[in-house]
């Protein structure tokens, strides 16, 4: 350490600018100044800036800081687990989303609410009959339905923006999987063809792409990974992309296929650990600074 890298104590009323150039210039806080040029970067070129999300991410209340990303340009697809499209659901319609699993595990009611699984169940059937990606047609419902807190839904957000917004299911894993309104068939073929959305998203990221994988440790992570293989199996010099992981701890699957194998050859790959409802603001506002 020498003295040119310290970092510079904060003082009240400063800029945020003034703060991230404050910061000790070693390790995470340059890390994290870089991933957030690198999406600027992308911005700039028209490369896509993708957003793989695990369901903690709206349960904390991100939503709106990612929705104000995907407005702005600096992000150009999300993708994520079924679970984050339950909670998103359930903004969108309750105003609430969380219920206390270990009470209502005890007599069956957890995950037994009509109202969420219905939607989402319906999506997957209507996607089936039209064409749209899963994502798209959850999206779509709620806006068609004009759900009570339709602004609060990110999935809604980027029916209204035009972005894709694609979901990714492991049947079995998500609270709407318990009704009778769940079709195996409807979900697999509609999720199937969100994985293909996201490969042609992914075969576009050479040469100055981003992936930020925001707390998802094994569905996205894996999924990402085919996506990669299916791209590059059909495009040639797909590399020089960033990737980045964001989670409360760091797991072997996103630190492997998101940090490490798909930037091996060329690219960098960045992993940051901390708390979501503070690292995706810092995130954002530091993209902001730099744009």
């Amino acid at each position: 350490m020498t003295t040119a890298l310290e970092g510079k104590p904060p003082t009240r009323g400063m800029r945020f600018r003034d703060f991230l150039e404050g910061l000790p210039a070693v390790l995470k806080a340059g890390d994290l100044k870089a991933i957030a040029r690198a999406v600027v970067h992308a911005r700039q070129r028209g490369k896509p800036v993708i957003a793989m999300l695990g369901g903690h991410v709206i349960k904390t209340g991100c939503s709106p800081i990612l929705s104000d990303l995907a407005q702005n340009g600096f992000i150009t697809h999300f993708a994520s687990n079924g679970s984050a499209a339950v909670h998103d659901t359930e903004l969108a319609c309750c105003g609430h989303t969380s219920e206390d699993v270990a009470a209502h595990l005890e007599d069956g009611s957890f995950g037994m609410a009509a109202d969420t699984a219905g939607l989402i169940n319906e999506a997957a059937q209507r996607a089936v009959i039209t064409g749209e990606g899963f994502g798209e047609a959850v999206g779509a419902l709620l806006v068609a339905q004009k759900a009570p807190h339709v602004k609060r839904a990110l999935l809604a957000r980027c029916y209204e923006l035009n972005i894709p917004y694609t979901l990714h299911v492991a049947l079995g894993t998500d609270i709407v999987h318990q009704h009778p309104t769940a079709s195996g068939a409807a979900i697999g073929e509609s999720s199937l063809r969100d994985f293909r959305i996201l490969a042609a998203t992914v075969s576009r990221l050479g040469q100055g792409g981003v992936v930020l994988n925001l707390g998802s440790a094994v569905i996205m992570p894996e999924v990402f990974l085919k996506a990669l293989s299916v791209a590059r199996n059909i495009t040639q010099g797909l590399k020089g992309f960033t990737t980045a992981n964001f989670d409360m701890i760091q797991h072997y699957r996103p630190t492997v296929n998101v940090v490490q194998r798909p930037v091996m050859s060329s690219g960098r790959g960045y992993a940051i650990t901390g708390h979501h409802e503070i690292m995706i603001p810092l995130l954002a506002a530091t993209i902001y600074e730099y744009a």
